[in-house]
């Protein structure tokens, strides 16, 4: 059994002869929580849709569940055990909630009642209530249980949490880890809110450019890099920039603030011999990966 649930390699595609990605690589393994990051136009969506079947790749390799997608017939049936819920959270305007979810139900024949039932009463659901009455958070609500009771083996979500209150965001939050943890589901999200994915994520992948900046395990990228601050009488020396290990430095008037993955010993030292007025080492969190590795549109 293969335990890479997703792999892409070397995905490239262009709109118009404009690159929205250009070389591509992720990895998310079976049962992980991986969060999808990168500012608006990084290449985001492009890769969601063609993960999805939604577009055709320029170049490169996707593989679901072991197995690549590159005839119809292998993306079908690879996409019949996934799971979306896009970020418009579009439903039928003509149904109730119980309607949606008979409707819905009809189409999977892995369908869990258990976890319709389950999240109809964690949401707290009007059954009866017709879909346009349904307020905002209600509706990513429905599309959540509309996605998670069907049984897929992955779920991939796009914005799952946008515009919701911060208690509906932690309902749905612990619901999604809930349910990788009890079913082994295995969940691939995008989104800007780097405080939840910070809160159940196991996986990061940061992309910037169309192109793979960070992917691997969150404790373990947070514990190979650190920050170091330095701060001069004068302007930060230039020389800086170029010390081995230094992926990104920031400077603001006499400080300069570098974020280092490795030879952080080495690194403290060498920047001792300029001279400094205090040289601190600090851990780093998941915003200053994303802010020093997405430089944006």
């Amino acid at each position: 059994m293969n335990d890479i649930i997703i792999a892409v390699r070397n995905l490239s595609k262009s709109y118009s002869g404009r690159p929205a990605l250009r070389g591509l690589d992720l990895a998310v393994p079976r049962g992980s929580i991986c969060g999808f990051l990168g500012r608006n136009g990084a290449g985001k969506t492009t890769t969601l849709k063609l993960l999805l079947g939604m577009l055709r790749r320029d170049a490169g390799e996707i593989c679901l569940f072991g197995g690549s997608v590159e005839s119809e017939a292998s993306s079908v049936a690879a996409r019949r055990r996934l799971a979306f819920v896009s970020e418009d959270k579009e439903l039928y305007s003509f149904m109730t909630v119980s309607q949606t979810i008979r409707f819905t139900r009809a189409f999977f024949p892995k369908w869990r009642r258990d976890l319709e039932e389950k999240y109809l009463d964690l949401f707290r659901l009007p059954r009866e209530k017709a879909v346009p009455k349904l307020s905002k958070g209600m509706r990513t609500q429905l599309m959540l249980l509309l996605a998670m009771a069907r049984g897929a083996e992955l779920l991939i979500m796009d914005e799952p949490t946008s515009g919701l209150d911060p208690v509906m965001t932690e309902e749905i939050l612990q619901a999604i880890a809930d349910l990788a943890a009890s079913d082994g589901t295995t969940v691939f999200f995008s989104s800007h809110q780097l405080a939840e994915v910070e809160q159940i994520c196991d996986r990061v992948c940061l992309i910037d450019d169309g192109q793979t900046v960070i992917d691997g395990v969150l404790d373990d990228l947070k514990s190979q890099y650190r920050r170091i601050l330095v701060v001069f009488e004068g302007a930060p020396p230039a020389e800086l920039a170029g010390f081995p290990g230094v992926d990104h430095i920031r400077r603001r008037g006499r400080t300069a603030s570098l974020l280092v993955h490795a030879d952080v010993d080495r690194t403290v030292a060498r920047a001792r011999e300029f001279g400094p007025l205090s040289v601190e080492v600090c851990p780093v969190t998941l915003k200053d990966l994303f802010l020093d590795h997405g430089k944006g549109d």
